[in-house]
């Protein structure tokens, strides 16, 4: 980490020469209160189907998509977590606790996910030609065109499949990779992605489909639980559709322990979910941010958001300067807006050189 005298000197420059994108028409007044829904899945088929696996099954699994099963355990207390909800600013896209600042990283999420093949420098864009979620849904499952025709529906105002013709795939099929793999999109289309009830939406296949890739779901995940977050907090109310689980691992690796020990846990074989799961509390402290640019592009499954690092700096017990948001409003969209497409090539060529 630079030098913290030499890092407020650069924002407080940066700051001038810039501006704050946010001045403009900034709204400071929120609802006294968010009421927010986190009504979930339910998933105990999915945890007796894991719960059924012998350990070369779960291995296999852990070996593509890391320590995601520990989510089917952990809870998500509601009343923590709309506690949480009134602490969230989304002009900067940071929780607020009086004097301190806390966004949840990367690095913090790569940890928890705690998968082997995700490489950290390939994030997931959506691309500009994507294909049909029949073409999608084939490729994943290998199944005929017919049976995936037969099982895709409209839901709302996108096409999705039930989860109940995903859970009949898994218990029958005699591929065990495809049955790992169908489990493991089960898991981020009922859990990562909780959009749609019962079902797995459409986006959620694109991100899947290229996982195999080493692609990380890391900035997609962040950027749909900032947007929901977002929408909520500015409205109100509303239901959350992002990781719950995960927003709330990540809030309790930052609880200490009663002796004020805290781990440090970025070890190859350590698993932050695991532990949680087993424990209930973890306090795991990173001393690493984002890189020394003003603002970071995330690029969801169904919009984009930014966010400033220097608004975690407070959080790795550096000091708070103000941060440099001049073109952070302009990188929140969904991607219904025209254009949509250039901006989303803009913020790929901005992760690049991040």
């Amino acid at each position: 980490m630079e030098d913290n005298a030499a890092v407020r000197v650069w924002s407080e420059r940066t700051q001038q020469e810039k501006g704050d994108s946010l001045t403009k028409g900034y709204e400071s007044e929120l609802w006294d209160f968010t009421r927010i829904s986190v009504a979930q899945n339910d998933l105990q088929e999915l945890r007796d189907i894991w719960n059924s696996w012998n350990g070369e099954f779960k291995q296999l699994f852990y070996y593509n998509y890391g320590d995601l099963p520990y989510l089917l355990d952990v809870k998500v207390d509601k009343y923590l977590f709309r506690a949480l909800m009134q602490f969230w600013n989304p002009a900067y896209s940071c929780f607020i606790f009086g004097g301190v600042d806390l966004v949840p990283t990367v690095e913090e999420y790569m940890t928890l996910l705690n998968c082997p093949k995700i490489q950290a420098d390939r994030a997931y864009s959506r691309p500009v030609n994507v294909p049909s979620f029949l073409k999608k849904l084939i490729n994943i499952t290998r199944m005929s065109e017919q049976w995936v025709a037969a099982h895709i529906k409209q839901k709302g105002d996108s096409k999705c499949i039930p989860w109940r013709n995903l859970r009949d795939f898994i218990l029958v099929h005699p591929d065990s990779k495809k049955r790992v793999d169908v489990f493991a999109l089960s898991l981020y289309g009922l859990i990562v992605f909780p959009k749609a009830l019962g079902h797995l939406d459409k986006a959620i296949s694109d991100l899947f489909d290229r996982l195999d890739k080493g692609t990380t779901p890391v900035p997609a995940i962040l950027a749909e639980t900032f947007r929901s977050l977002n929408t909520c907090r500015r409205a109100g109310e509303g239901r959350f559709i992002g990781c719950a689980q995960l927003l709330l691992a990540w809030f309790h690796s930052h609880f200490w322990k009663v002796e004020k020990v805290s781990y440090r846990v970025f070890f190859k074989d350590y698993s932050p979910l695991r532990e949680l799961v087993a424990t209930l509390r973890r306090d795991d402290i990173s001393e690493e941010r984002c890189g020394d640019f003003d603002w970071v592009p995330l690029a969801g499954i169904w919009g984009a958001i930014g966010y400033a690092p220097l608004m975690m700096l407070r959080q790795y017990r550096s000091r708070q300067f103000i941060p440099v948001t001049q073109g952070l409003a302009q990188c929140e969209f969904p991607y219904k807006d025209n254009n949509y497409k250039k901006r989303v090539r803009e913020i790929l060529d901005a992760w690049n050189q991040t």
